[in-house]
């Protein structure tokens, strides 16, 4: 596909230039991307909104359209990388800024590889005018720490997309708290209103624009002294968490086991097909433990409710989750708090019979 001209996105909307750069990204043609946002850039747009609204708002995009089977997981990645490829043609595009700010790290939680958001927040940073150390995707606890003596930044920008991460999350705060740093977390691991960021100790921004904006008021207080942590987390007490994490692998393998006798076409499987179920059932484990590190039903009752709706736009009905829960609930009864979030889950995903609940039960009847 051809890139549009520089007089073409003079007149342009910016939805133009979204649907420009959107049909690039998907199409794989890094070239046109870079031309669109390069042209965004001419026709006179700040780069901080071609960064955070154009960029961010296709990358937005491109998980929504994979959650909704819409494209599938190769050009999901394309698309991720092309847009990561297109920040870097902005960054050297923009104007150059020099440092009149203080000095911020911008990094992901260990084992969180969505690095895009964290790199979008750094060049935001960059162009505000505060010196960044961008680590990037999963960066170990003790490399952080150790930069953090090296370098003495105001601040630690932490990235983290998915909720299993947060006991990481809570002892990369701690360790970066204990050096006098304060941590501002973001990133739908800590929750749409950041309630888990400031349960574990953390500032929390919903955005990258709202991040640079507290940032920039100066306004992250200096932590605490250390040794809270038992205290913020008080239900941790019951050992649930420590003893269903350390269980994981033969908690997934029992109720893999039960759900072949309960489903016996699952004995004929692939070996593909037995190590994504195997996969999907440590997902939901995983959710569960953070759940129950956190102590909010939320964390795992959100991720059923999204995992339905993937499953639903895929043609697997919701209710193909709770075969599973209910073999999860069977192996934990002797853990309440465990009890009370898989009902709570379960709750979610099996509402009282509505009219198109009604409306399908009887067409399977038929």
């Amino acid at each position: 596909m051809s890139a549009p001209t520089t007089a073409e996105a003079d007149t342009a909307e910016p939805g133009d230039q979204h649907t420009r750069l959107w049909n690039a990204v998907v199409a794989g043609d890094a070239r046109a991307a870079t031309d669109t946002v390069l042209a965004a850039l001419a026709a006179g747009l700040e780069p901080e909104s071609v960064l955070l609204d154009l960029i961010g708002g296709v990358q937005r995009r491109v998980g929504q359209e994979w959650a909704a089977a819409r494209i599938d997981v190769a050009q999901e990645h394309t698309a991720t990388a092309i847009n990561d490829r297109v920040i870097t043609a902005v960054s050297l595009a923009a104007p150059p800024v020099e440092p009149h700010r203080g000095r911020v790290t911008v990094a992901c939680v260990d084992g969180e590889w969505h690095a895009l958001p964290a790199r979008l927040l750094a060049e935001v940073l960059t162009l505000r005018g505060f010196a960044v150390d961008f680590l990037g995707a999963q960066v170990p606890t003790p490399h952080l720490v150790e930069h953090l003596h090296r370098t003495g930044p105001e601040a630690v920008a932490l990235s983290g997309s998915l909720a299993p991460r947060l006991p990481t999350a809570h002892a990369t705060i701690n360790a970066c708290t204990a050096t006098g740093t304060p941590v501002l977390a973001g990133g739908a691991a800590f929750g749409v209103d950041g309630a888990y960021a400031r349960l574990l100790g953390a500032h929390w921004a919903p955005d990258a624009r709202a991040a640079a904006d507290l940032l920039a008021a100066g306004s992250l207080a200096r932590p605490e002294p250390p040794g809270q942590a038992v205290d913020q987390l008080p239900h941790l007490a019951d050992q649930e968490y420590t003893m269903i994490t350390l269980t994981r692998g033969e908690l997934v393998k029992a109720v893999y086991t039960g759900l072949e006798e309960q489903l016996p076409a699952m004995r004929s499987y692939t070996e593909d097909q037995r190590e994504r179920t195997a996969e999907d059932l440590a997902h939901i484990v995983d959710f569960l433990c953070a759940a129950l590190y956190t102590d909010a039903d939320a964390v795992f009752g959100d991720f059923l409710e999204w995992t339905a709706d993937v499953l639903g736009v895929r043609g697997v009905p919701r209710r193909a989750v709770l075969p599973g829960l209910d073999l999860l609930a069977t192996e934990l009864r002797e853990f309440p708090r465990a009890r009370r979030i898989l009902d709570a889950g379960r709750a979610r995903l099996a509402p009282e019979p509505g009219p198109t609940a009604r409306t399908e039960r009887a067409a399977e009847a038929s």
